[in-house]
Order: C-alpha cells, then sequence, then structure tokens
C-alpha cells in the first residue's frame, strides 16, 4: 500500500471524546486509519461491580503495573471486548466508516511472551508473582490489517494478545500501538497518534499550559526527568515505533472536539529520536 496510514490509539479514560475521535477517524480516506484501544477506567468500574480486587504490581526497579491475575484477566476481556470495543465500532459506523473489531489474539494479530515469574513489590513485600497473565510483544502479523484496509475497513484492536502457549496474554496498549505501527510500516508510511487526557507531553502535569510541542529522545530506554507517570510509557511506546520506521508520533488530546484532525495538523506533542533529527 502506497498511501500513508494513520494509526490512533485512544487511552480508557473516561475524560476522552470517544465520539469525536471516532467522527474524525471517519472523516479519513477509507482504508487508511487504524483504531487500538486500551479500556483501563472501564476495566476498574467492571471489576468494582463484579467484586474483583485490583492491584497494581511494581518492580524493584519502580516500574508499575496492572496485576493480571486470572480473575482480572476475564474482566478485561470482557470490558474490553465486550463493551468499549463496541461501543468505539458502533461510533465509527455512525459516522459513516466500516468497522471490524479485532483483538489481538485474532488471526495471531499480535504474539506476545507470558512472563512465567517475575519479582515484585506486593503490598510492601516482596514476592515472586506466577499467575500474572501479562508480557511482553514479540510480533505483530499485519496480514489480516492489510485485508481489511485493502476493502475499506477501519480495524478496531485491543488486548490481549495471543500468548506462545495459545492462551491470552495482557499487553500495553501503547506499545501494542506502536507495534502495529512499526509492522505496517515495512510496507508503506505510517503516522501514529497516542490520545490521552491532556493537551500533550507537559513539564508540569498539574499546568496543562506547560506543553512540550517536541521531544527529542536519544536513543535507547526514555530517560528525562523533566516527564514523569504514564507519559514515560507512551514516550517509550514513541521510540518503538520510531525505531521500527514509523514517520511521525505524536502525542495529543484526546478531550477536544476534534483529536484526530487536530493532532494531524500540529496539535500535541511530537516525538522524534535524536538521530532521525541529526540526518535531516
Amino acid at each position: 500500500m502506497t498511501d500513508e496510514i494513520t494509526v490512533v490509539k485512544c487511552g480508557g479514560g473516561l475524560s476522552l471524546d470517544h465520539e469525536a475521535i471516532c467522527r474524525d477517524l471517519a472523516a479519513l480516506p477509507a482504508g487508511q486509519a487504524v483504531l487500538v484501544h486500551g479500556g483501563a477506567a472501564d476495566l476498574d468500574l467492571l471489576a468494582g461491580r463484579l467484586g474483583v480486587p485490583q492491584r497494581r504490581l511494581t518492580t524493584p526497579s519502580g516500574s508499575s503495573s496492572r496485576y493480571t491475575d486470572p480473575a482480572t484477566l476475564e474482566v478485561l476481556l470482557m470490558a474490553l471486548v465486550g463493551k468499549v470495543k463496541p461501543s468505539l465500532v458502533a461510533a465509527l459506523s455512525r459516522h459513516g466508516a466500516r468497522p471490524v473489531g479485532l483483538t489481538g489474539m485474532d488471526a495471531q494479530l499480535i504474539t506476545a511472551r507470558r512472563t512465567a515469574a517475575h519479582k515484585a513489590v506486593l503490598g510492601g513485600r516482596k514476592v515472586v508473582i506466577r499467575d500474572d497473565h501479562s508480557g511482553r510483544i514479540r510480533r505483530v502479523d499485519p496480514a489480516l490489517l492489510f485485508t481489511l484496509l485493502e476493502t475499506g475497513c477501519l480495524p478496531v484492536v485491543s488486548p490481549p494478545a495471543v500468548g506462545e502457549d495459545g492462551e491470552a496474554v495482557n499487553v500495553d496498549a501503547d506499545r501494542a500501538a506502536a507495534a502495529i505501527a512499526g509492522a505496517l510500516a515495512q510496507s508503506g508510511p505510517v503516522r501514529l497518534v497516542l490520545l490521552t487526557a491532556a493537551p500533550g507531553v507537559l513539564r508540569d502535569p498539574a499546568d496543562e499550559t506547560s506543553l512540550m510541542r517536541e521531544i527529542v529522545v536519544s536513543d535507547g530506554p526514555v530517560d528525562n526527568a523533566e516527564i514523569a507517570g504514564g507519559m514515560t510509557a507512551k514516550l517509550q511506546a514513541a521510540c518503538e515505533a520510531l525505531d521500527a520506521g514509523v514517520g511521525r508520533v505524536v502525542i495529543a488530546d484526546g478531550r477536544v472536539a476534534h483529536p484526530v484532525r487536530d493532532a494531524l495538523a500540529g496539535a500535541g506533542t511530537t516525538v522524534k529520536r535524536a538521530a532521525i533529527v541529526g540526518s535531516l
């Protein structure tokens, strides 16, 4: 495919305007957009109604992730596949798109390796976790996405991925979007938009006027003292996409009237690799 593909990731924050996101996506040329979504807020709400406690795992180095025990994995499937995805598919249909809902498990779209055992800090104690159904993405097979795009459809993709043992594995949705964008970029130009509940990356998370219009990151893991919280994970995903050949990555506001259109027009934070900037 020669036309540029736009991969958009919308988070699970309840403040994001999913209707506006879908309206903007439907306005893009048919067969040139992919939507990847999370659903953390909906997962938490459903888990609360079902009485399934939600916990966080913190590694000894300080990084944090959702503890996806078997009960939480069931809730994740119900929330993302049973609630968030159908609502996005319906909204896209209302605005004239031809959406197709998928998970990373369909046609082995996203393959991940589950962490069988890892050390973590839980409840103030160092423990070894063996029943966490989360892991790292190993491979994306974009064949199904290309088939759908070529027929004018708009794929809507969410976790989980499929594990090497054939079981469901929870993966980070930002990194899933980056991996999908990178796989598509092997066949043509791709741009990635990560939508969040902020104008972009902020120097001060409490001050929405402290937007960083551009971030240039060096090779290797993201290490920027000005950036904290969930934005570090988004920047890591952005770097993974750039390293995989994605031409442009923007972190932008998903709460505005035209989230995708504004991001593509220059709103938000553009992320660049230092090596790429130096070669221009």
